[in-house]
């Protein structure tokens, strides 16, 4: 207990030395930490941390205990360790930074630049989904947020397009080789297709849900991917998120929910104030000309 005070004490004392840098220093000590946790969300890392955090268990254990040589070999194996994380999560590492270097980047020389890909993506979706619902084509499209779903690529096709109605509909398109898996949305680019996702362990899932829809609620269940569903018996669209499934939804309404999942406030705030904006400038434009 005379510890704990002391501990208490001390931290009295330091807090009106600390500075304007120290301050600083401790939120980016934060966003780092925050950033390797996102980056460790997904499955296959989330098993890689736990291992690693068993073997360093291990390690403080045989050094408990006076194990020498056990401790010894699990110390050169940490010490290797740095190297096999750079192999084992390379992609995740690749893909973090690409972002640093690339979006961040351009998102402050252009702000817009990132949400108008995502702006795209939902306009093409909605689009696309409309007419197939229409024609009853079906569609298992999966918007991938925090949550990796790059385990899932490699049963697919690797893509890396933009996203337009013209592509979606030729992927789902019945007799495309790709039709009958997920296409998977990553930053507003289409990642990949014909990917196989898992289904649905919920025992109480009505029977008239198909593979497509299993697939689509299991996706939502294992992560925090929004996934867009068209029944390619009755035309019916729904959104899966969470492992909940909203169903017989309007194109209008399936907008506004895409909207509100995959944009921030701050970006809808910004769209808003950019729409007011091109429609000031529009009218004031169209009044000059008709003067």
């Amino acid at each position: 207990m005379a510890a704990v005070e002391k501990f208490f004490q001390d931290m009295l004392y330091e807090i009106p030395t600390i500075g304007v840098m120290d301050v600083v220093d401790i939120l980016v000590v934060a966003l780092i930490i925050y950033k390797i946790l996102m980056l460790i969300r997904s499955t296959s890392a989330a098993r890689v941390a736990r291992g690693i955090l068993l073997v360093l268990v291990v390690t403080g254990l045989t050094d408990i205990f006076h194990m020498y040589a056990l401790h010894w070999i699990l110390n050169k194996i940490l010490e290797l360790g740095v190297v096999a994380l750079v192999i084992v999560f390379q992609p995740e590492l690749r893909r973090a930074l690409e972002k640093v270097g690339g979006r961040t980047f351009l998102s402050i020389v252009d702000p817009t630049s990132n949400r108008s890909a995502q702006e795209t993506a939902i306009a093409a979706t909605v689009n696309a989904c409309e007419i197939m619902s229409k024609q009853k084509i079906g569609v298992l499209l999966i918007f991938e947020r925090n949550t990796s779903l790059e385990e899932y690529f490699k049963t697919g096709t690797l893509i890396d397009a933009r996203v337009t109605e013209q592509l979606l509909r030729n992927l789902f398109f019945p007799k495309a080789s790709l039709h009958d898996g997920a296409v998977v949305i990553r930053n507003g680019r289409v990642a990949a297709a014909g990917c196989v996702m898992p289904l649905s362990e919920n025992t109480h899932l009505s029977s008239d849900f198909g593979t497509r829809h299993r697939a689509g609620i299991g996706t939502s269940e294992v992560s925090d991917a929004v996934v867009v569903i068209v029944s390619e018996e009755t035309g019916t669209i729904s959104v899966a998120i969470g492992g909940m499934l909203k169903r017989h939804l309007a194109p209008q309404t399936l907008e506004k929910l895409l909207t509100n999942e995959l944009l921030s406030d701050e970006d809808r705030r910004n769209n808003t104030l950019l729409g007011w904006l091109r429609n000031r400038f529009a009218g004031k434009a169209e009044s000059h000309e008709e003067k």
